[in-house]
């Protein structure tokens, strides 16, 4: 079991393993929400995922159409986003308190990425987010 919480300790949750391995997001939405040239992020199963205090103070923003992000309202720590139709959420890895030793295996949208931020070599990057897998 993983257990997150924000900066004052107001919201905390927790969100069961992974369902994800770990990706950083170059994304401008991603930028001006962490304040932050990338956001380190993971997926976990939504049916895992519980607020097990602030549940009544967490809030959201809609950034995109269908996703919101959701933060504390009193020291502005980004916990977690989520598309209301997947059935996983999107875990900010900087919110867990549980030590993780996965290390991030892709680069998302790189397109937006700051000039200041050169991705290291081995790590696969992508302009957009991650193409979807062929079967």
């Amino acid at each position: 079991m993983l257990v997150g919480s924000c900066l004052c300790g107001s919201v905390r949750y927790e969100c069961g393993d992974l369902a994800s391995p770990i990706g950083l997001c170059h994304c401008r939405t991603c930028q001006k929400a962490h304040s932050s040239a990338y956001a380190p992020t993971a997926r976990a199963d939504r049916a895992n995922f519980k607020w097990t205090a602030g549940a009544d103070i967490v809030s959201a923003f809609e950034s995109t159409p269908g996703k919101s992000r959701w933060f504390c309202p009193k020291c502005g720590t980004h916990l977690m986003a989520e598309w209301k139709d997947q059935d996983q959420v999107i875990v900010r890895i900087g919110s867990l308190d549980t030590a993780l030793e996965e290390k991030p295996v892709v680069h998302i949208w790189m397109s937006h990425a700051s000039p200041m931020i050169e991705a290291p070599p081995g790590i696969p990057t992508f302009p957009e987010g991650v193409p979807p897998q062929r079967r």
